[in-house]
């Protein structure tokens, strides 16, 4: 760990609840303290949202790739894939630094999505996945702006700012395919999802289990595969 992390408090154990939406009010409680900048809640929250973003898309992406028969579908499969792959390696390296516990699979919710699209196929699958990916990352901007602008923390910063980058491409990216339902996303966007805490938070990992990596795909074959510790 390089000495980054000079206290680490009890708090940073896995979260007790997530969701899009702020949570409690107790989000800029700092919980510890590394060389890198004071750590709040709201920064841990953070890391495991990306972290869990990534559980569900990475796997919708290569849907994307394997399902569709439309050119712009399939390139923002790969879009998807790469962009989630690059933030999964940076947050792995974050959580490492920070002594933070990461999920190793989605909510509930997000898992649904996943279930959703795999079993679509056709037009209604291309327009449900760019409409779905499109309102899920709309959502995600404003938390990443908050935290980007709030935190202390240098690496909570660098992470955000990478968040931003690829959030911003994959928006895009699903827009530019033209199929993109508009007022759907407006429902889901502003729209707070009404289900319980446990189905907004991903489970915490299995002990002694290892940690699944996503990889970077050479085709659209390749799986998430699992590394040799935490």
């Amino acid at each position: 760990m390089g000495g980054a992390v000079v206290t680490t408090l009890a708090s940073l154990l896995y979260p007790a609840m997530l969701g899009v939406q702020k949570v409690n009010t107790a989000q800029d409680r700092v919980i510890a303290t590394p060389s890198t900048g004071a750590l709040t809640e709201a920064d841990r929250d953070f890391v495991v949202k990306v972290r869990a973003a990534g559980l569900w898309e990475y796997p919708v992406g290569q849907m994307a790739l394997e399902k569709s028969r439309t050119k712009a579908v399939k390139t923002a499969g790969k879009h998807l894939i790469d962009g989630v792959a690059s933030m999964d390696a940076a947050c792995r390296n974050a959580a490492g630094l920070l002594g933070i516990t990461l999920p190793d699979q989605s909510s509930p919710q997000q898992q649904s999505f996943v279930s959703r699209l795999n079993a679509e196929s056709g037009e209604q699958f291309d327009t449900d996945m760019v409409t779905v990916v499109r309102a899920a990352n709309g959502q995600v901007l404003s938390m990443i702006a908050s935290v980007r602008t709030t935190t202390k923390n240098s690496l909570i910063r660098a992470l955000a700012t990478q968040a931003n980058d690829t959030v911003l491409e994959h928006i895009t990216v699903m827009e530019k395919t033209g199929l993109v339902d508009f007022d759907q996303v407006l429902v889901q966007e502003t729209t707070p999802p009404e289900l319980p805490a446990q189905d907004l938070t991903p489970p915490p990992p299995a002990a002694g289990q290892p940690q699944v990596v996503l990889s970077p795909p050479t085709n659209s074959t390749v799986s998430p595969s699992r590394s040799a510790g935490r």
